[in-house]
């Protein structure tokens, strides 16, 4: 009998990416064996992309390019065995590495107020689910913000941006293939919000008044570059500018004061983007020569349903002469008059207030009176109910230690049986060898529990917990807590990864904010370095559990270089992060333009460097010219790296006028230019008799695009330049258009066409420049076309 065939070696199933190369393979255990290759059930004699090989008892199928075509299920039968397996041909979404690169490398800014469009064109197969997400949260369409998505692209819309939508944002594409996520930044920027309060009197005499104020909470994205400060007169309507104090200063004096006289002062903050809303002070009275100064807050005695019994202290300043007795003033809490509580001055340091409306909560505050008059009146009181005087809440119930871990004791409990006047509890703490509490947390009535940090591990302490009421705190629970074990050492080392950038090219003025992600126990020892030295006083560093930020306010051009961020276990063990900084600008202009023929119908353009070819590394000029003095502007030479540029096409008898432009990746300087033309004197003709040609056979080619236009990302305010190629005979008649619309006679479009280099600038884009463009190229034998898309940036 004839031995069987048999597999040695069975198909497995593939899954590759759209585009890679794919291979099937199985051996069988005769070399005589014909195999045959079939795909979803059909026999393969022939298919594109798909070689079918056999080398001993190895048979093999090989894609060399996957594409969706190829997937399916695959069978090999020869002799006496059959096989089978699948080919998945994966297409995960995919985004254009160029613009990518854009969007992650350098945050997106904008102006409060203005709209914000972020678009993500991408490719892979359908359907492609688009999700943007902000601090972890999926963003949805709302009065503000859209999102849209068609098959090809994804776009996020802010149409009246404002700095809560500063932060991380996240583009998230996934299909059946596999998912990719994006990483963006939207920086707001805005006029600082108003100095933070309240107004402070530091000084009130009779010859000037101090005060002070604190700097606002948000400076709006940019740096506070002063204050503004004015005062009203109490009485009057206008206000009177006193002057204006460096952001370094958060205080004022003015000695435009009257003595006896009461004023109101405001505050402003201002940046470059605006002036802040103010923060105004209450009344403020200058004294008079020799009055009293201000006495502490008075201080809640008791209280009842219509009364409430005060008392206060001498001021520390009682003035020239003796003090006669105290002036006291009342108010509702919330509101902002103060009302009389007596007719005259008060001679006694104590005052029982009646005749007061039951369930109110008021405030007091005094004034001392002497012979030259009152004084300035006290801070308010802290505020009181009249209300007659309520029990103190029951002892809190089942006071236990839930948990513990080597710093920290977790301690939880009960409300009180009567549990319905607790206004909140408090926590305290002693250790075992000291008598003496200290208070850790005051909570809400809601809480029931809390957690005791920063405590020495192994160590024994007492804890208790009180409830507390409108008549006081409670009776006291109490309970001994000890931490648990030591936290196991871990050797400090950082925590990098794809937010983490080894290189930032920050624009001068931006902040510089990089956090740095570590672990360590316990806590190592964070220290920054720039280039090796300590860090200048302007940087802030904040380094709270597993993290340390770096930040600068406003960047600086000498603040480009390596920063480094050593961690220490304290044992002499250290780990170091270094990372790049490279500060650049919009580059200043080129110097004066000199013009040379040293060659006969020919122009050398020459030019001082720009000073900013001291500190950036990218830049490079632009040549343009123009024919008249109102003339449009053309490009003669793009990426120059030097400071000369010979133009050869010069027509003699015509005017020419020159100017430099200095670029660099955030945008273009102020042109350099040549004021008076220049012109190469035309000589006398020559007249000749040209013999006529011979005319060959008819060579005529229709348009064809040897080199199509691409699509660009540029940034707004820069210039972009489309080009193309394009072949035929006769040469054929080049037409650009936007959105279907000519730009022949459009003066913000220059078009050129160097024999078949077509080429379409833009200087100084803008949004309304982002769409669709089309170059038409026509003869008599026909017509051809070329698309791209142009993509428009804010400025970052």
């Amino acid at each position: 009998s004839v031995p069987r065939c048999y597999l040695n070696k069975q198909l497995a199933t593939v899954r590759v990416l759209k585009g890679e190369p794919a291979e099937l393979s199985c051996t069988v255990s005769k070399d005589n064996v014909t195999g045959t290759w079939f795909k979803d059930g059909l026999k393969l004699t022939s298919m594109d992309g798909v070689v079918f090989e056999k080398k001993g008892l190895v048979h093999k199928l090989i894609i060399n390019k996957a594409e969706d075509i190829h997937a399916g299920k695959y069978r090999f039968e020869g002799g006496d065995v059959k096989t089978e397996a699948s080919i998945f041909v994966e297409d995960p979404p995919q985004v254009d590495k160029v613009l990518l690169k854009n969007l992650t490398s350098v945050p997106t800014v904008a102006k409060a107020g203005e709209g914000v469009k972020l678009r993500i064109p991408f490719e892979g197969r359908g359907p492609i689910r688009a999700a943007w997400l902000k601090d972890r949260m999926e963003l949805g369409d709302d009065t503000r913000i859209r999102v849209d998505k068609t098959d090809t692209c994804t776009t996020l819309s802010i149409s009246s941006c404002d700095r809560r939508d500063c932060g991380d944002y996240k583009v998230r594409l996934k299909n059946d293939s596999g998912v990719l996520e994006i990483n963006l930044q939207l920086v707001v920027i805005d006029k600082p919000q108003p100095p933070a309060g309240p107004i402070k009197i530091v000084e009130s005499s009779a010859n000037n008044i101090t005060i002070q104020w604190k700097p606002p909470k948000d400076d709006g994205g940019k740096p506070v570059q002063r204050y503004l400060v004015e005062r009203q007169q109490v009485g009057r309507n206008d206000w009177e500018t006193l002057g204006e104090a460096p952001r370094s200063c958060t205080s004022f004096t003015t000695s435009k004061v009257e003595e006896e006289m009461s004023y109101y002062f405001r505050v402003r903050a201002m940046n470059a983007e605006g002036v802040s809303d103010a923060l105004e002070s209450g009344e403020v009275k200058a004294a008079g020569k020799g009055t009293p100064g201000a006495p502490d807050p008075p201080e809640i005695i008791s209280a009842s349903r219509d009364t409430i019994t005060i008392s206060w202290k001498t001021p520390c300043k009682t003035g020239t002469s003796q003090i006669m007795g105290y002036i006291v003033q009342k108010r509702k809490k919330g509101t902002v008059t103060w009302l009389p509580v007596t007719n005259g001055p008060v001679k006694d340091k104590k005052l029982k207030v009646t005749s007061l409306k039951k369930g109110v909560q008021y405030e007091f505050r005094v004034a001392a009176v002497n012979a030259a008059g009152t004084g300035q009146p006290s801070d308010p009181s802290e505020p009181a109910f009249a209300r007659d005087p309520t029990k103190s809440p029951g002892q809190v119930q089942d006071l236990k230690v839930s948990s513990s871990d080597s710093t920290s004791v977790t301690l939880t409990w009960n409300k009180p049986e009567d549990g319905n006047d607790v206004k909140g509890y408090e926590v305290e703490m002693r250790p075992c060898n000291s008598l003496s509490w200290t208070k850790c947390f005051t909570l809400p009535a809601e809480s029931t529990s809390c957690r005791v940090q920063g405590l020495p591990a192994r160590e024994k302490l007492f804890l208790r917990v009180r409830a507390l009421g409108d008549g006081g705190p409670g009776e006291a629970s109490e309970l001994e807590a000890c931490a648990g074990a030591a936290a196991a050492v871990v050797s400090p080392r950082f925590l990098i990864d794809d937010t983490v950038k080894s290189f930032l090219v920050i624009k001068a003025g931006d902040p510089i904010r990089v956090k740095i992600p570590f672990e360590g126990s316990p806590e190592p020892v964070v220290t920054w370095l720039k280039d090796g030295l300590p860090l200048p006083g302007r940087a802030a560093v904040s380094t709270e559990e597993g993290s340390s930020q770096l930040l600068l306010r406003a960047a600086e051009l000498s603040d480009s270089g390596t920063y480094t961020v050593e961690l220490g276990d304290g044992l002499g063990k250290r780990e170091t992060f270094s990372f790049q900084v490279q500060i650049t600008d919009i580059p200043r202009p080129p110097g004066a333009i000199r013009l040379e023929e040293n060659v006969p119908n020919t122009v050398t353009v020459t030019w001082e460097p720009s000073a900013s070819e001291q500190w950036e590394r990218n830049l490079y000029y632009t040549v343009l010219k123009r024919e008249s003095q109102k003339g449009l502007w053309h490009v003669l030479g793009d990426l120059i790296y030097n400071n000369k540029f010979t133009f050869t096409r010069v027509v003699p008898g015509r005017d020419y006028y020159f100017r430099v432009v200095a670029k660099n990746d955030l945008g273009a300087s102020d042109p350099s230019e040549t004021v008076q033309p220049w012109r190469i004197w035309k000589k006398k003709a020559e007249f000749r008799v040209k013999a006529q040609k011979y005319r060959g056979v008819n060579q005529k080619q229709p348009p064809r695009f040897l080199v199509p236009l691409k699509s660009h990302i540029v940034v707004t305010g820069s210039e972009c330049h489309m080009s193309c190629a394009v072949g035929g005979h006769p040469p054929p008649k080049i037409t650009w258009y936007k959105d279907s619309r000519d730009l022949s006679r459009d003066p913000n479009y220059f078009c050129t066409n160097d024999f078949g280099v077509c080429s379409l600038v833009v200087l100084g884009v803008t949004k309304q420049d982002e769409g669709e463009y089309m170059v038409e190229a026509s003869n008599e034998v026909g017509r051809a076309f070329s698309k791209a898309f142009l993509a428009i940036r804010g400025n970052s």
